[in-house]
């Protein structure tokens, strides 16, 4: 059950990517709304070419996705106590190869998109002296329950741009889930261990699966 609803958190924030150029980052909400409508336009449009091609859908999550993705802040919040002491290159690759990870990761989850539908909540109020803000929305994937979902978001204090480093469904936070399943491993082999198992499973190739309701 928590695989299934990874996959479909992922999917969802996959829904969110449309070229940075054409989008305002600085207003979250619209921002996800927006990009959600049009992202979802493209994969309707290129459902033939993916099934021909599994593997560009890397190209569409390149193009879409990650311009909304803030790898750097999740990997480090990721790597935790674990930054105490490493060295700035051993982060830096650490950081690159999530990147890659995050790539294969939301290409693999892509090939579940099956028309499934987003609902908004209403727009929250933005605190201007805040740097973080959440976003609620339910994915509507009938006759499958309701998922309900919160996105979180960073606002870069340079910019004042905003991009999602994390999501939380009924409680269950991503990055917290990550960073246990790694946790032991990073503490123990250290972080270029970590990162080398990364780029090995950010090579595996996109493959179409057979669907399960389980």
């Amino acid at each position: 059950m928590l695989k299934k609803l990874v996959l479909t958190l992922f999917t969802l924030l996959v829904a969110f990517g449309i070229r940075a150029q054409e989008v305002d980052k600085t207003q979250p909400y619209q921002m996800m709304t927006t990009v959600a409508e049009q992202a979802f336009q493209r994969l309707k449009a290129e459902q033939e070419r993916i099934h021909q091609d599994p593997e560009y859908l890397k190209v569409i999550v390149e193009q879409e996705l990650m311009p909304y993705v803030n790898e750097k802040y999740a990997s480090l919040k990721l790597l935790g106590p674990n930054l105490k002491g490493a060295k700035r290159e051993d982060v830096m690759r650490f950081i690159v190869a999530f990147r890659a990870y995050l790539v294969t990761s939301y290409a693999q989850v892509l090939t579940q998109y099956s028309d499934q539908v987003i609902e908004f909540a209403p727009e929250p109020k933005l605190d201007p002296n805040k740097s973080i803000t959440s976003i609620k929305v339910d994915i509507i994937d009938a006759p499958r329950p309701n998922i309900k979902l919160e996105f979180k978001l960073r606002r870069d204090k340079n910019t004042g741009e905003w991009q999602a480093f994390d999501m939380i469904a009924e409680g269950i936070s991503l990055l917290s889930s990550k960073q246990s399943e790694w946790n032991t491993k990073l503490r123990q082999d250290g972080i270029v261990a970590v990162a080398d198992e990364l780029e090995q499973l950010a090579k595996q190739p996109i493959r179409f699966e057979k669907k399960s309701d389980e």
